[in-house]
């Protein structure tokens, strides 16, 4: 979890009162599912391990009181250059040994690391945005169709499974859900609040990532 706080004094109008913004995990905070579709609004945070963790980096991050504009942006897997999601998979998809993991048919919540950016700066310098914000991109994909995706962005094929039981050997069970399982979350708050995205679109998000 990351945290950004700036602070004024408190007895000044709304406007300008102290904000405070975090990040956690949408991944991790909605429950898995083929078929549903998560809003901000949509329960979570309360059927195993890692719901529970965000949950509690959620609450540590509050303050108490309604003198402070408080913002929760969760966010999805986060895609950028140097490291991070898309450091561990681009070499053996460049390789020509990428594809989805386990059926694939999981939906993959993603955002781009400039959007995500985008969305913390949002969140401190629009006041009128509060409240939890899901840092995801707003169209969403399945992890074939993330994996077909980035196979086409370098220009590869991307058809070889990585399968479930490898998955659980290699990560344990409790990371191995968080990869093998997926929801579809969709950013409904953080469009109304005013946010454009730059990258919307995942062809798009990847081809300037590996570019």
């Amino acid at each position: 979890m990351s945290s950004l706080h700036r602070g004024c004094r408190a007895a000044m109008p709304p406007s300008t009162w102290p904000e405070r913004t975090s990040s956690t995990l949408s991944e991790a905070y909605y429950q898995p599912s083929l078929t549903a579709e998560y809003d901000e609004d949509s329960p979570g945070g309360d059927f195993d391990f890692f719901s529970n963790l965000v949950t509690k980096w959620e609450a540590a991050a509050r303050l108490p009181g309604d003198s402070t504009r408080q913002v929760v942006v969760r966010s999805g897997v986060v895609l950028g250059r140097g490291g991070g999601a898309m450091g561990h998979m681009l070499l053996p998809f460049r390789l020509g040994l990428g594809g989805p993991i386990g059926s694939g048919h999981q939906f993959f919540p993603w955002i781009h690391i400039g959007d995500l950016a985008g969305i913390l700066t949002h969140a401190l310098e629009a006041n009128h945005v509060h409240g939890v914000l899901n840092g995801v991109a707003p169209s969403s994909a399945t992890n074939a169709e993330f994996a077909q995706t980035l196979g086409a962005a370098l220009g590869r094929r991307a058809f070889i499974p990585l399968p479930s039981a490898v998955v659980q050997a290699v990560f344990g069970r409790q990371r191995a859900i968080m990869l093998l399982e997926g929801q579809k979350v969709i950013p409904r708050r953080t469009l109304a609040t005013g946010y454009q995205y730059s990258f919307p679109e995942l062809g798009a998000a990847l081809k300037e990532i590996v570019a």
